[in-house]
C-alpha cells in the first residue's frame, strides 16, 4: 500500500480566533495517535481515524458562548476540529433545523412520553449532509486542498456540488449511474464535474479511494476518504442542537437511520462530549439504529449477536442508505449494544408506510431514509424493544422530494370533478 504524507494542518494554527479543541487523529481500533492532517487510516493497523479532543479545551466552552454564536452549526465551533476562524468557515446557513414535537405520532404509536422529530430536511440542500460537508470543506481549505470530491449515494453529491459552487472551488463528484433522477439533476445543476459509475456505491467508493492516492489528485480533498475524520465530525452537530433545543438536556433515547453507521455513532459521541464539557448534566440514553431490509448488514449482525459486519449487495428503494460494506458498522454495533438499545430493518412497503405515517401525523415529508426510521420505530414498539415511556428523538435526515417516485402511486387527487357544487356532491365531498 502506497502511503502519502498527510498535509500538516498548519493553516489552523496560523489563523484561529479561538484555539481548536482537536488534539490528534486517533485510531479507533488500536488507539495510535497522529498529528492533525489529511489522513484517514492508521499506519499501524489500517483502522479508521477520528478526531481526538483535549478535554480541558472542551470544558472551556460555555452555553453562553454557544448561544451568542451564529444561528448555524458554527455556533459549536468550540466543539469542532476546524472553523474556529470565521474567515475559513464554509458558511451556508446549515444547522439549527427544527426539532418538532410529534404528539400525534406519539399517540398513534402508543407513547406516553414525547417524540421529537429532528428535521434536517430544512438544510440548504435538504439533507443532513450539509453538516458534514460544511465541516469537511472548511477542513479542506485549512489543509490547502484546491479541489473537493466525494463518492456518494446522492445527497452528499448534492451538498458537495452546492458548497463548492458557493465558494468557487472546483468539484468532482462520483455517483452510481442509476441514482434517482432528482438527485442527479440537483447535483448537475451546480456546474461541477459529475461522474456516473456503472456499479454500486461500494464500487464508487473503492474508485475514489484509489484516486485519492494518485498524483493527479494530490490537491483534491475527498470528503469521505482522505479528510473523512473531519467530515464525520459534522454529524455531531445534530446531537449538539438536540441538547440545546431541549433546554440543555439529553433525551432518553434516539432512533437514527444507518448507511455507513457514522451518523449514529457521531450523535452518540456528541452526547458524551457535552457531558464531558459540562454543558449538560450527566445522563444515560439508549441508541437505536434503522436500516432497509434491502441493505441491512449492520442490523443483521446485531440480530445475530456478532461483531463482524458481512458485506451485502444492496437492493430496495432506500438508495441513500445502500452502503453494502459500511465502514462504521462495527462502531454502530458497539454504540447500540453499550447503550442497551436495538436495531431493526424494514422492507419497501413498510418504508412507504413510514413516509406516509410521518407525513400525516407531523406534516413532515421524508425521503425513503426517513421512512426507514419511522417504520423501524413502529416495528420496535410492536416488538416491545423500545420503551414508550421515555422521551425519544427521531432523526429525519432528508427531504421527500428527493425520492418522490417511491410513493408516486399515492400522489393522485382524492377526486377530479367539474367546478360545480353538483360535482362536489357526486364525489361525496359535500
Amino acid at each position: 500500500m502506497r502511503r502519502k504524507a498527510s498535509f500538516p494542518m498548519t493553516a489552523l494554527a496560523d489563523r484561529p480566533t479561538v484555539p481548536s479543541p482537536a488534539s490528534a487523529l486517533v485510531c479507533r481500533n488500536c488507539g495510535a495517535e497522529y498529528p492533525l492532517g489529511a489522513q484517514h487510516a492508521c499506519f499501524e493497523c489500517f483502522g479508521p481515524l477520528e478526531i481526538g479532543y483535549d478535554a480541558a479545551a472542551l470544558a472551556r466552552v460555555t452555553r453562553e458562548q454557544i448561544e451568542a454564536g451564529p444561528h448555524t452549526l458554527w455556533r459549536y465551533a468550540g466543539l469542532l476540529p476546524v472553523g474556529q476562524s470565521p474567515a475559513t468557515r464554509v458558511e451556508s446557513n446549515t444547522g439549527m433545523t427544527p426539532l418538532i414535537r410529534a404528539d400525534r405520532l406519539a399517540d398513534e404509536l402508543g407513547f406516553t412520553a414525547p417524540i421529537w422529530i429532528k428535521d434536517d430536511s430544512a438544510n440548504p440542500t435538504h439533507s443532513f449532509k450539509d453538516r458534514v460537508v460544511s465541516v469537511a470543506i472548511t477542513a479542506a481549505r485549512e489543509l490547502g486542498f484546491e479541489r473537493i470530491a466525494c463518492a456518494s449515494t446522492g445527497n452528499l453529491a448534492n451538498s458537495v456540488a452546492a458548497h463548492a459552487a458557493r465558494i468557487g472551488m472546483p468539484s468532482i463528484v462520483f455517483i452510481p449511474s442509476d441514482l434517482e433522477p432528482a438527485k442527479i439533476i440537483q447535483t448537475a445543476v451546480y456546474g461541477g464535474t459529475l461522474v456516473g459509475i456503472q456499479g454500486s456505491y461500494d464500487d464508487v467508493n473503492r474508485l475514489c479511494s484509489q484516486l485519492s492516492e494518485e498524483d493527479e489528485f494530490e490537491k483534491t480533498g475527498f470528503v469521505n476518504v482522505n479528510i473523512r475524520p473531519y467530515y464525520a465530525e459534522g454529524s455531531k452537530t445534530l446531537g449538539f442542537e438536540v441538547a440545546e433545543q431541549l433546554g440543555w438536556r439529553l433525551p432518553g433515547q434516539y432512533v437514527a437511520p444507518m448507511a455507513s453507521g457514522s451518523m449514529l455513532t457521531k450523535i452518540n459521541k456528541a452526547f458524551k462530549e457535552l457531558v464531558t464539557a459540562g454543558l449538560v448534566d450527566s445522563a444515560t440514553w439508549k441508541v437505536f439504529g434503522a436500516q432497509s431490509a434491502g441493505c441491512s448488514p449492520i442490523a443483521t449482525a446485531f440480530d445475530a449477536g456478532v461483531n463482524d459486519v458481512t458485506p451485502v449487495k444492496p437492493t430496495g428503494i432506500a438508495k441513500s442508505l445502500n452502503i453494502g460494506n459500511p465502514a462504521d458498522g462495527p462502531y454502530a454495533l458497539d454504540a447500540v449494544r453499550a447503550s442497551g438499545g436495538a436495531m431493526a430493518a424494514v422492507g419497501d412497503d413498510e418504508i412507504r408506510e413510514g413516509i406516509r405515517l410521518l407525513a400525516r401525523t407531523t406534516g413532515v415529508f421524508a425521503e425513503t431514509a426517513g421512512g426507514v426510521t419511522i417504520a423501524v420505530l413502529r416495528k420496535l414498539v410492536e416488538q416491545g424493544r423500545i420503551d414508550t415511556s421515555v422521551e425519544t428523538v427521531v432523526f429525519n435526515t432528508r427531504d421527500g422530494l428527493k425520492t418522490i417516485d417511491a410513493i408516486s402511486e399515492s400522489g393522485a387527487p382524492t377526486a377530479v370533478i367539474p367546478p360545480t357544487l353538483k360535482g362536489m356532491r357526486e364525489a361525496g365531498l359535500l
